[in-house]
């Protein structure tokens, strides 16, 4: 194949990946997105650097069409977000092509399929994570399809995309080869309709077990940029206290945003800090529990006491700073958040980095200390006794870690997220319609806190119940269902990602072996 077929090839694969994306694309896109860059890689015979050019170009069009609102942030961050994470699928797309050209095609396609899988896993594990693109995502906006991810998580839908690729694209060859592709066509329409009408009938009979509870959510709709850093806790702290007395707030859980309180609370001492205490005056008042995003530091003085993420402040001290979720009930606690962004929040690697690059990668989101983190999850114990869990912000796009928290004994999410940062694009419309996922994997509703928006209830369902738009002012109060059911994915995660490891490793090592026999 030509050079320039194969350019051509490799942009209609990128623009149908990226046209195919949640929340403006064509979700049926992507059954057919991998098609033309499957062709370029069975017709053309010898890796060079124009074919890992031409894979490049269509995981790099990908990405600027479904991230470059990440631009409204950071431009440093877009542009480490895009390139890199383009330079990684390529990577794993052109060891496919080498190892399609030693082994028999039904073995490299089956590679292909569970060597992605493993970079996806790999992508939400490793410091510089970046899983905004796993394939499963897709189906975001498509939750009547994708019921079934109750069983298999989001490694479902990639597994879906990936087969129904191939399929396809078996049936192209067949008829480029003047062959009777009928078994497969067949094929291809049950690899398609099947998943979904499984979906439906799941849909259908679904009706779980609910205890309702009274919820109060509120969307201050502070602008990140502008007026955030102007307002102190006290102001905010005001702004809750009319609104629960206008609205006559009595017996219900509060909801505010990520860092809605970010003048810097320290923890040591936490049980005794005044601000604290004015949180705890509103619970008493108002009868009523409170779960908000706040901003917790400590300061450690003995060096056995640092962490891997302690900032040396140079004068003998360390500062931990954290992005955190307090609950102000009978027993105040607090969780930090373990799921930080790149650059913005945290270094990667940072005892390797950072004697390199300094604070470079912190500076692309306008920061200069590293955030702290928790190592495990944990949920809040209410007065009622039920437990709820503090998701914040990017953790939300978290599958399995999320799991954990329905494991524990968790009842209700609650996601509270500040997503004025990307502005009106489609970042936080994705942000919020990867929650869907969650909320079907774990068969849990969730209260979603947004400071700018969008502020939801969405049920065990992925349905979105309530809203209040982007860029308005407004609370959600309303009932919200405890439920205390686990399903299948909660129990055995990413069982999928296991299964793929395996063949993985089997086709990998016969590779080599094929290798070795050939020298």
């Amino acid at each position: 194949m030509n050079f320039l077929k194969s350019i051509l090839l490799s942009i209609i694969s990128g623009l149908l990946l990226g046209l195919a994306w949640p929340t403006y694309g064509i979700t049926a896109f992507i059954f057919i997105a991998f098609i033309p860059l499957l062709h370029v890689a069975k017709y053309n015979n010898k890796f060079s650097i124009k074919i890992f050019l031409c894979f490049y170009l269509t995981f790099l069009i990908w990405n600027i069409i479904a991230t470059s609102w990440l631009y409204y942030a950071s431009l440093g961050g877009v542009l480490f977000a895009v390139l890199v994470n383009s330079l990684l699928m390529t990577i794993v797309f052109s060891l496919f092509f080498i190892v399609s050209k030693k082994i028999n095609s039904k073995l490299s396609l089956i590679f292909f399929v569970s060597f992605w899988l493993c970079f996806e896993k790999f992508h939400l594990m490793w410091d510089f994570s970046w899983p905004w693109l796993n394939i499963g995502n897709v189906f975001s906006e498509k939750t009547e399809w994708i019921q079934w991810y109750e069983y298999t998580g989001s490694f479902g839908g990639t597994l879906w995309v990936l087969l129904t690729n191939i399929l396809i694209y078996k049936v192209f060859l067949s008829t480029i080869y003047n062959e009777k592709p009928r078994l497969l066509i067949v094929s291809v329409i049950l690899v398609i309709i099947i998943p979904i009408t499984i979906s439906k009938i799941i849909l259908y009979n679904l009706d779980l077990e609910e205890e309702p509870i009274d919820v109060f959510i509120i969307q201050p709709n502070i602008d990140p940029y502008l007026e955030k850093y102007t307002r102190t806790d006290k102001d905010n702290y005001h702004y809750v206290h009319d609104l629960l007395e206008e609205n006559s707030i009595k017996n219900s859980t509060i909801f505010l945003p990520e860092t809605f309180f970010s003048d810097g609370t320290q923890i040591n001492g936490y049980s005794g800090n005044e601000f604290i205490k004015q949180l705890e005056f509103l619970k008493n008042k108002f009868n009523s529990e409170i779960l908000t995003g706040i901003e917790l530091f400590e300061i450690v003085k003995d060096s056995i006491k640092i962490k891997n993420y302690s900032n040396n402040l140079n004068d003998g001290r360390w500062l931990n700073l954290y992005n955190s979720s307090v609950f102000i009930s009978d027993e105040n606690q607090f969780y930090n958040k373990s799921k930080l962004v790149v650059g913005i929040e945290k270094m990667p690697y940072k005892k390797l980095i950072e004697p390199i690059l300094g604070n470079l990668l912190m500076d692309f989101g306008g920061l200069t200390y590293s955030r702290g983190y928790d190592n495990e999850r944990k949920n809040f114990k209410s007065f009622n006794n039920f437990y709820l869990s503090p998701i914040i912000c990017y953790e939300s796009v978290y599958g399995e870690y999320v799991t954990e928290y329905t494991r524990s004994g968790s009842k209700l999410f609650a996601i509270i997220t500040n997503d004025g940062w990307w502005d009106v694009s489609e970042g936080h419309k994705q942000h919020l319609s990867y929650a869907k996922l969650r909320a079907i994997e774990n068969r849990r509703n969730i209260v979603r806190s947004a400071n700018t928006g969008v502020s939801a209830i969405i049920n065990y369902r992925g349905e979105i119940e309530d809203s209040i738009e982007y860029g308005e002012e407004g609370f959600i109060n309303t009932n919200v269902g405890l439920i205390e059911e686990k399903t299948f994915y909660v129990n055995y995660g990413d069982y999928i990602f296991r299964i793929s490891l395996f063949f993985f490793i089997i086709i990998g090592l016969h590779f080599l072996a094929t290798i070795v026999k050939i020298k």
